[in-house]
């Protein structure tokens, strides 16, 4: 019996020195591993990171600690990384009576699409037109603490000079006025005759305005005008050329002095209709009726194609393609602005004498354009 106990006794002692040792030497391995990484290749965000919360077979929570932030202090962005131009804090006047905060959505439209290293190229098709919403819509705004729908001289002047400031500030192009061809006088009425309220709407069939102008379909009115000749019927009756015209019914055209003074009238009309509506709408409403406008004529700078015309047959192609390449560098256009200017090149070509695959030549002009 005394033979038993101690075999069982020397038995039991041996399997727990045997799992001590089992213990220690999977510590020995965990320090070893530790050490043999270096630093750099275990992040103090990773060691910290707690482990999952949720059970086997719902998803895993994973902590943000472990998500990896990629940073690029000093250094350059990879290179399809998003840039965009620094804002800062502008400096104004201080002589402009104006609440801009008010209108700072149209503000930051009207920056983002006349932003600095495009604003020429997209001038004709995005930039401009925005830009003179932007006039028409502050115009209108500031008209509602008085009876005018104008600014005088001095605070067109000075609001101006702020609404441009402000809009480089926010890292648009700081030649927007000469790009745009635009004036602190296009905020006064000009020669407009009708610059008061009271007159305006006294003169004006103004439920016809907001009716025909408050919601615009793009697509019918660029087909079929409705708002665009409301407007110009309200311009025409407030520059007074509807009744010269009326009691001078032999009288061939307008002047030049007509013409300006029912295009300062047609600024009278936005200003009041941006008075009465929300400025999101009339923004809307504006770009729509610049689309439309924008797509009826070529705007670019067609010299005669002499060097086309002239070049012998072999080189034909080569001299269109130099040509094309000389009108591609004044701005981009739009499609249908590029089909109008092939067909002006195409006319201007014919009438020059050269009949051999025009089509071709029209063609080739729309592709390269667009």
């Amino acid at each position: 019996m005394d033979g038993v106990k101690t075999a069982t006794r020397l038995k039991g002692s041996w399997c727990y020195w045997l799992l001590q040792f089992a213990i220690w030497l999977c510590n020995i391995s965990d320090v070893l591993a530790l050490k043999m990484l270096a630093p750099s290749d275990v992040s103090s965000a990773s060691l910290l990171a707690s482990p999952p919360k949720s059970g086997i077979f719902k998803p895993i929570d994973v902590s943000p600690a472990v998500i990896p932030h990629y940073s690029f202090p000093g250094g350059s962005l990879p290179p399809m990384y998003p840039t965009y131009p620094s804002t800062y804090e502008p400096v104004l006047t201080g002589r402009c009576p104006v609440n801009f905060s008010a209108i700072s959505s149209i503000v930051e439209i009207t920056a983002s699409d006349c932003i600095h290293p495009l604003a020429g190229v997209v001038a004709n098709v995005i930039c401009c037109p925005q830009f003179n919403t932007l006039l028409h819509i502050f115009q209108g705004f500031y008209s509602t603490s008085s009876d005018n729908l104008v600014l005088q001289n001095a605070a067109a002047d000075d609001c101006f000079k702020d609404i441009v400031s402000i809009l480089v500030s926010r890292g648009a192009n700081n030649s927007i006025p000469i790009i745009c061809s635009a004036k602190s006088t296009n905020l006064t009425g000009g020669t407009c005759p009708v610059k008061h309220v009271t007159t305006f709407e006294k003169t004006v069939n103004t439920s016809k305005l907001l009716d025909a102008c408050s919601t615009i379909d793009p697509l019918k009115e660029c087909c079929r005008s409705i708002c665009e000749p409301v407007i110009m019927e309200a311009a025409l009756k407030l520059s007074g050329v509807q009744s010269f015209m009326n009691d001078n019914k032999d009288a061939v055209g307008l002047s030049s002095n007509n013409v300006n003074t029912i295009s300062d009238c047609k600024g009278v009309v936005l200003s009041w209709i941006s008075r009465k509506l929300p400025h999101e709408n009339a923004n809307k409403a504006f770009r729509i009726l610049s689309a439309c406008k924008v797509n009826k004529a070529c705007p670019l700078d067609m010299k005669h194609p002499m060097e086309v015309i002239d070049a012998p047959s072999p080189s034909c192609c080569s001299s269109l393609n130099t040509y094309i390449a000389g009108i591609k560098k004044q701005m981009l256009i739009t499609n249908k602005q590029a089909i109008i200017c092939a067909t002006m090149f195409g006319s201007m070509l014919q009438k020059a004498g050269v009949m051999t695959n025009v089509y071709e030549f029209l063609m080739m002009m729309w592709s390269v354009i667009c």
